[in-house]
């Protein structure tokens, strides 16, 4: 096979055609039906493809979907931010030693990145000392 699927585009990773739907959904304004999707990537994918897609993105909740006539309408759970805050969120709950994992992130923090997390958290509470 030389890398077209039965006349479309290239193949792409699944995590690459994800990204791609995600970043299409985020962009609309509205919700988006498969078939919607399937006409603003221009073709580049069928419509059964299109609907596997956004039906594996909903099952791994990065995607919500209310009825709209006969078809699902698709949409993002969170921005592009959100949704890397819930990655980040997702890998720390997998890990049993939370500590050290937040240690390691800390440590490999810029101190640019370091003085913003500082100002996200807020003031250190009173020691009482």
């Amino acid at each position: 096979m030389d890398g077209e699927a039965h006349g479309r585009g290239p193949r792409l990773p699944n995590g690459a055609r994800e990204a791609e739907l995600l970043g299409l959904l985020q962009r609309a304004e509205a919700a988006l039906t498969p078939g919607e999707v399937a006409e603003r990537l221009g073709g580049e994918l069928t419509y059964s493809t299109v609907v596997t897609i956004l039906t594996r993105m909903h099952a791994k909740g990065l995607l919500t979907r209310t009825r709209r006539g006969r078809a699902y309408a698709y949409a993002p759970v969170a921005d592009d931010a959100g949704l890397a805050a819930r990655r980040m969120r997702t890998v720390l709950e997998a890990r049993a030693d939370r500590e050290a994992v937040l240690a390691r992130f800390a440590d490999g923090l810029s101190a640019t990145d370091a003085d913003l997390l500082r100002q996200l958290l807020g003031p250190e509470p009173d020691s009482g000392d």
